[in-house]
């Protein structure tokens, strides 16, 4: 497996960290950035790592700014895209098993680089279980579809696409 990793600067220290605890289990990474503690705007990276998830690049990838919050927002404007912030191993576990969620986002000024770790062995240990989940992510996918193809409501009599 290899994951997409980035950061913005709230994020770089424990990205790095990341980073080699996930060689230190056999995980490859990409860096999106950022290679520096300058300031980082964190849509930048939180784009490209979604939409190279999104093109089948990675099967996963793992975002990081000071609360998780805006990494989490901005990666899952990306068509497709399910991003879950966790900050402890059964949200984790959960965001995998339950909701097939590709990225993963953390905020550094929330978590401490030790239980990030945890949380990011569980979420990457996990896998998707389908079952009564699938239906539920069916639901979510068919919603975007609606949202980004303008998909007509006959029963509504409107379209429910932009600009109707």
């Amino acid at each position: 497996m290899k994951i997409a990793i980035g950061s913005d600067h709230h994020g770089f220290a424990m990205k790095e960290s990341i980073k080699t605890f996930l060689l230190e289990i056999g995980v490859e990474t990409e860096d999106y950035g950022c290679y520096h503690c300058s300031d980082t705007d964190y849509p930048d990276v939180a784009f490209a790592v979604a939409n190279d998830i999104r093109a089948g690049k990675y099967e996963r990838g793992i975002l990081i700014c000071g609360t998780g919050i805006g990494v989490a927002i901005a990666a899952g404007k990306v068509p497709g895209i399910r991003a879950a912030l966790c900050h402890d191993t059964y949200s984790a576990e959960r965001a995998r098993k339950s909701n097939n969620a590709q990225v993963l986002t953390m905020g550094a000024k929330v978590i401490g680089p030790e239980t990030a770790k945890k949380v990011v062995e569980a979420w990457v240990r996990s896998e998707f279980e389908g079952g009564n989940s699938a239906r539920k992510i069916n639901k979510i996918i068919e919603q975007e579809l609606i949202f980004l193809g303008g998909v007509h409501d006959e029963e509504a009599g409107q379209s429910s696409g932009c600009g109707s």
